[in-house]
């Protein structure tokens, strides 16, 4: 049936566009758990919000960058010192990547203590491990483009550390150098991984990860006695959830402005392949990591950061063994979690410090 010249916009579009609407009011009014309105119980939508921060600034960027060894530097020091505004883009993209990867660790933290990774939410974990080593792989990726001298070293170092993992090493190793060395196809890769492969990797992650919330559900914390009302267990997903979200994305937005105004992006010595720096240092979140590798040697380094790694990866199912054989196994979760959150703090804290 054709529209009625005088049904309105409204009926006009829709008839255009034949969306069931109730839908999302339906799923907009959906009951959410109470303690969802507690800033760190928000932290899940935080990476997503920053997320979006990094392509829209991504993009800006991209339009002055050039990824060729020749002219990588150059037209980053560009951006920072001639493009109009450059310098606060490039230092809104710097600061919100730090940001997402504070706020994935501070989210995977709140989840690992809550033990909301239990039956049946175990691939949601696992999910949620991968984006925290996407995000980080971002920063890393996103960094080496800078072609300045710690970011170049950095990138041999970390192509180093590729190479010494049994099996697969060398054949990662030179995918990243994409050849035996560091050289013109390092960048080109980097930049590709960076704006291209990396991109698809954390939207198909992202979306499974929502996906699988909406299939579980949110997880509601146990109450110890009698439960209270329901209208204190749960409230609306809109607007009253989306609301905190919102007030959180706006509070960081004013934090990344301020940040970006009084700790610009820096810009250091252009890349030189045969001047080793003094103190080669990667970014923060991989300080822990190369504070192991002063402490042992290259492949032990690479070992013990498999093994750590994969005992998080697979925490859930070693939680459920736990469970099944100690009536202790809420203690055991929070010394193992304080532990590790010690352990990685100190070494970061010990790389940060030294010169």
């Amino acid at each position: 049936m054709s529209a009625s010249p005088n049904g309105g916009l409204g009926q006009r579009f829709a008839e255009l566009f034949p969306f069931d609407w109730e839908t999302i009011r339906h799923a907009g009014a959906e009951p959410v758990p109470f303690h969802l309105k507690k800033w760190w119980f928000c932290l899940g939508g935080t990476p997503m919000y920053l997320f979006i921060v990094q392509v829209a600034t991504g993009i800006m960027l991209t339009f002055y960058y050039v990824p060729s060894p020749d002219h990588a530097y150059a037209s980053v020091d560009a951006i920072t010192t001639q493009i109009r505004f450059g310098w606060f883009i490039r230092s809104i993209h710097m600061w919100s990547s730090n940001f997402m990867i504070v706020a994935v660790i501070l989210h995977m933290l709140r989840v690992f203590f809550t033990r909301a990774y239990r039956q049946p939410r175990q691939l949601n974990w696992m999910v949620g491990f991968m984006l925290l080593g996407l995000t980080m792989t971002f920063g890393f990726t996103g960094y080496s483009l800078v072609y300045e001298q710690l970011s170049y070293w950095g990138a041999t170092v970390a192509t180093n550390l590729a190479n010494a993992v049994p099996v697969v090493g060398p054949l990662i190793a030179y995918f990243m150098r994409g050849g035996a060395e560091i050289g013109p196809q390092t960048l080109t890769r980097f930049y590709m991984l960076h704006i291209g492969v990396l991109p698809l990797l954390a939207f198909g992650l992202l979306s499974l990860h929502v996906l699988l919330i909406r299939m579980h559900g949110v997880t509601e914390l146990q109450f110890e006695g009698e439960e209270p009302p329901e209208e204190r267990r749960f409230f609306r997903f809109w607007p009253e959830h989306v609301t905190t979200e919102l007030m959180i994305g706006v509070l960081l937005m004013y934090l990344l402005t301020i940040l970006a105004l009084i700790f610009p992006a820096s810009l250091g010595a252009p890349a030189d392949p045969t001047v080793t720096p003094a103190h080669i240092k990667p970014e923060w979140y991989f300080y822990w990591d190369f504070r192991l590798l002063q402490l042992t040697s290259l492949k032990v380094s690479v070992l013990l950061t498999g093994l750590l790694g994969g005992i998080a990866f697979f925490w859930p199912f070693i939680d459920g063994w736990l469970e099944r054989r100690s009536k202790n196994v809420d203690l055991i979760v929070v010394v193992v979690g304080v532990v590790a959150f010690l352990g990685f703090l100190g070494l970061t804290i010990w790389e940060a410090v030294a010169y």
